[in-house]
Order: C-alpha cells, then sequence, then structure tokens
C-alpha cells in the first residue's frame, strides 16, 4: 500500500514540475518568436540611405564613420551606407552614375562645383530644411554660404572652412640670418616683401630655393584654387558679376599685374624652381611655401615639428589680403525617395554636435562660429592664423555651371606662363577666348 502511495506522490511531483516548465519556458519561447518578429519587421521599415563621399585622409575617415555611428544609433530606423569613392574617380563616377539613376540619395560635393549640379537639376534645394531648422545667418560666414548658394537658393551645407598660409623653414631661415615672418594673423607680409625675403635664404649652389608660390603645377582643383588668391589680391576678378563673361575681368589691368608678378618670380627673379625634389620643405631645400590647414598634421606626422622646424604666417597679401574658401559640402539627390530621413542625418553631421565632433578628430576649420569659439585651439598660434583669414579676408571660386571649365583653363594658364615662360597677355587672351566659348554654350 505505502508503494502505491510513493509512486502516485512521485508521479504527482513529476507532474507538478513539467508543467512548472511549460508555463516558464513557453512565454519565453513566444517573446524569443515576437522579438524576432519584430526584429524583420523593424529591418523591413528601416529607411536605407547611400552616401557618397570623396576617400579623405584616415582623419576625416574615422569622423565619418563616428558621426555615422551615432546618427543611426539616435536614427534606429535610417541606415548610412556610405561608400568612399577614390578623389580622382570620385566626379566621373558621381555624375554616371547620376545620369543612369543609379547614384546616392546624399553626397559630398567640392563647393566649387555646386553650380554645375544644381543647374543640372540634380540636388534638391535645402531652403524648406535650412529656413525651419539651421540658423544660416547668425552662425556661418557669409562668403561660405554664398559659396552653397545657387540663384539665391542653398544646396549644400559645410562641415568645414578651408584656408591656406604661408609656411617658411625654420632652419633656412636662421642659417640666412633672416627674421621669422610675424605670427599674427592680421599682419600678412607683401608679396613684395615676401619676394625679397625669398632672394634672401635662396641659395642655388646648396640647392635651397626660395618659394613655392601656389603649390608647383598639379592637376585636378589644386591649381585654380592655390592659384586665383593671386589674381583677387592683386584686385582682379575672374568672372563679371552677372556670370556672362570673363572679358575686362581675368584680361583686366590688375589680372595682367598679378600674373606678371607670377612668371617672374620664376623666370626674372629665379626664386621659384618649375621642379623641386620631393619632400623639399621637410629636407630644408625650400624656405618658403603655401599650403592648407590640412598640412599641419601631416608634416608633423613626418617629424617635421611646428615651432622647431617651421612656422606659419599669413598668406601674403598685395593690395588685398585675401585668401580661397570652399569644401566638400553636403548635398541631397532631387531623386532620392526619403529627402526628410537624407536631412536628417546632413542636419545632423553639420550641427553644432557633429561639426565639433569633425574638427576635434581632423583639426579642421569649422563652418560654424559657435564650434570655433567652443574649441580654444582656435584662438591660437597657428590655427588662429587659418580660421581668422577664413571668416574674415576669405573669397568663393566662382559660382557658375562652367566653374570646371573655368578651373581647367586658370590651370593652363598658369602652366603657360610658368612652365612655358608664354607671354602674360597672349596667354590671358586665349584663355579669355575658351572660357567665354564655354559661358556662350550654357546660356
Amino acid at each position: 500500500m505505502k508503494k502505491i502511495v510513493y509512486i502516485l506522490v512521485f508521479i504527482l511531483l513529476i507532474s507538478i514540475v513539467t508543467c512548472y516548465l511549460l508555463m516558464v519556458v513557453k512565454p519565453l519561447t513566444s517573446d524569443r518568436g515576437r522579438h524576432s518578429a519584430e526584429e524583420v519587421m523593424n529591418e523591413e521599415d528601416k529607411v536605407h540611405l547611400t552616401f557618397w563621399r570623396n576617400f579623405g585622409n584616415s582623419a576625416e575617415n574615422e569622423a565619418y564613420n563616428e558621426l555615422i555611428s551615432d546618427f543611426e544609433t539616435a536614427h534606429p530606423n535610417i541606415n548610412i551606407n556610405m561608400e568612399e569613392i577614390e578623389y580622382s574617380n570620385y566626379e566621373v563616377k558621381l555624375r554616371t552614375e547620376i545620369v543612369t539613376g543609379t547614384g546616392p540619395d546624399i553626397m559630398a560635393i567640392d563647393s566649387p562645383n555646386l553650380a554645375l549640379y544644381a543647374n543640372s537639376g540634380i540636388l534638391l534645394s535645402l531652403d524648406p530644411f535650412v529656413e525651419e531648422d539651421v540658423d544660416i545667418k547668425g552662425d556661418f560666414p557669409e562668403s561660405t554660404i554664398e559659396g552653397l548658394t545657387y540663384q539665391n537658393e542653398i544646396y549644400l551645407m559645410p562641415i568645414v572652412e578651408s584656408s591656406i598660409a604661408l609656411y617658411y623653414n625654420r632652419h633656412i631661415f636662421e642659417e640666412a640670418g633672416v627674421p621669422f615672418p610675424e605670427k599674427s594673423p592680421v599682419k600678412p607680409m607683401t608679396w613684395e616683401e615676401t619676394l625679397e625675403i625669398a632672394k634672401a635664404v635662396q641659395n642655388k649652389e646648396q640647392g635651397v630655393y626660395g618659394i613655392d608660390p601656389a603649390q608647383g603645377f598639379g592637376n585636378g582643383e589644386s591649381p585654380a584654387y592655390f592659384k586665383l588668391p593671386l589674381l583677387w589680391q592683386f584686385g582682379a576678378s575672374v568672372l563679371s558679376p552677372d556670370g556672362s563673361t570673363v572679358s575686362g575681368y581675368l584680361d583686366s589691368e590688375e589680372a595682367l599685374a598679378a600674373l606678371q608678378f607670377y612668371q617672374d618670380l620664376y623666370h626674372k627673379e629665379g626664386v621659384a624652381a618649375l621642379e623641386l625634389p620631393d619632400k623639399a620643405f621637410e629636407t630644408n631645400q625650400l624656405a618658403m611655401t603655401v599650403l592648407g590647414s590640412w598640412a599641419l598634421t601631416d608634416l608633423e606626422k613626418n617629424g617635421f615639428i611646428l615651432g622647431e622646424d617651421f612656422g606659419v604666417a599669413p598668406l601674403p597679401k598685395a593690395d588685398k589680403q585675401v585668401v580661397p574658401n570652399g569644401s566638400w559640402a553636403l548635398g541631397i539627390s532631387s531623386k532620392t525617395e526619403h529627402p526628410e530621413e537624407a536631412w536628417k542625418f546632413i542636419r545632423y553631421v553639420t550641427s553644432y554636435e557633429g561639426m565639433k565632433k569633425y574638427v576635434t578628430i581632423t583639426g579642421d576649420i569649422p563652418a560654424r562660429y559657435s564650434v570655433a569659439e567652443a574649441l580654444p585651439v582656435f584662438d591660437e598660434y597657428p590655427y588662429n592664423i587659418f580660421l581668422h583669414q577664413a571668416y574674415y579676408y576669405s573669397r568663393n571660386r566662382p559660382v557658375t555651371p562652367a566653374y570646371p571649365d573655368i578651373s581647367t583653363a586658370v590651370k593652363e594658364l598658369f602652366e603657360d606662363i610658368g612652365i612655358a615662360n608664354k607671354d602674360v597677355g597672349s596667354s590671358v587672351d586665349e584663355a579669355v577666348e575658351t572660357i567665354n566659348k564655354r559661358l556662350k554654350e550654357i546660356e
């Protein structure tokens, strides 16, 4: 009898345990299934945006990766698929893919090319978004916004600004017994003073050159970016205010004087060389060169130290103190199916928080006054030079759909008078004819 009772009690206990396990496990299984379904549903509900940009340096790439991670955390329903494209192929791929309808939702555009894309209907006007979300007049330099505006509408939002300055080799100056230039951003040397210093520090017998005045003779946008300021400093313009002609502007007396001065640095004064040894500045073979703010980090990474090996002074001036501005900025494709979500990403990246993170990583000049004010480094030498110039003495390259052609013509003009030592007047006439022809084609 007792044996039967024990068996019944055992069976009862087994039943209780089994029921308990079923009660516990079933909800867990159900929850797992429900969460899996929700994950599938959430993934399907996500907005996927493609974002194209030129492949930058390691700091720029790191900054964008962090910004995208932060944005996706704050907006779990939006996914940013960033594609980094080599600079040399970027413009060609972007224009080709846009034509075939497979371009990105969000794109980085080098600001002087803005009008080409806006005029072609490729970019979406950001005016409706900016008017609602951004203090565009109070927190950005006027010149920056002008460079991102076409026919009175804003098409791009900036993250950083750019500026260039005169870098000098301290060892060469000390060897020649020449005092270092002023550090103050409001006390630039004149080009005539710079020429006299170049003569004093140059030593051809020892292979020391005086100056590289505008980054030699490179390719891409670099020639126009570094060389147009010389025209502006002498009081010249490139394009008429209405964008219809370069006659009377690129061939003005002021422009001719600027171009003749540039040619003389190479062929009359002999302080600039058509070809320089690799890393001439870092190996004490070049006394002065014009570089951007981004070069500070690159030089120090290579063991060439600010304050020990080199110094920075404001860009020399002629009649006027002028530097170039403009950088890569963000726009939205007019063909995107998700303009609101695309704007949310651009708004974050170009916001105070996003911009501050970006420039803290890269060392670039922030496009917002408020970000610069929050970072003490921009009150200190040498970043104060680049910041002051960018905010108060900068100028945009011409905003016109014909700008790529202007850029190429300017590059060829400086090559003609520099490398080939052609007559300045006839070389300018050729450039004017080439550009005016293109301007008529887009009327």
